[in-house]
């Protein structure tokens, strides 16, 4: 169980090192001023389409529980994989182009100083919007996590440990 915890981590960590490392060259402010910035609706559109991505990752997640053949399973659990790949995709198009906005591109927190100036600026309705969006997305964000750690723990029995 330790190790495939570890092994979960070392995957998260690696995750989010590719995606900073990735976008490094794409942090100018300005490139990211002149990005429109999607409203509620798109906003909202494109979270149904990954929330329905999410089921059909759950059904593969049954299919992989219920599969009694170990190479059924790992076929499994490559469409599954390729299931959640593109909706990382997806859930990194909504984070960059919403609440994301603000920031220069960065991946990671920032303190008010850079933060404050842009929020400063929004008026009420605008700051509900971005509220709404990231609540959204934290759950999203969960719903991967649950989904690495079934992947990762479904790999693991598959190992024969």
């Amino acid at each position: 169980m330790k190790k495939l915890i570890f092994i979960f981590f070392l995957n998260v960590c690696f995750l989010f090192t590719s995606l900073s490392i990735s976008q490094s060259g794409a942090s100018s402010s300005n490139a990211l001023s002149k990005q429109p910035l999607l409203n509620v609706t798109d906003f909202d559109k494109k979270a149904t389409q990954i929330q329905e991505n999410f089921k059909k990752m759950q059904e593969q997640m049954d299919g992989i529980r219920l599969a009694k053949d170990p190479q059924e399973k790992q076929r499994l659990l490559q469409d599954h994989w390729v299931t959640m790949q593109g909706n990382m995709k997806n859930m990194d198009e909504i984070r960059d182009s919403s609440f994301m906005g603000c920031c220069g591109g960065a991946r990671h927190m920032m303190g008010w100083e850079r933060m404050g100036p842009y929020y400063s600026k929004l008026n009420p309705k605008d700051i509900e919007q971005r509220e709404y969006m990231m609540d959204q997305y934290m759950g999203m964000q969960q719903n991967m996590m649950y989904q690495m750690m079934m992947r990762h723990h479904y790999m693991w029995i598959n190992e024969g440990r």
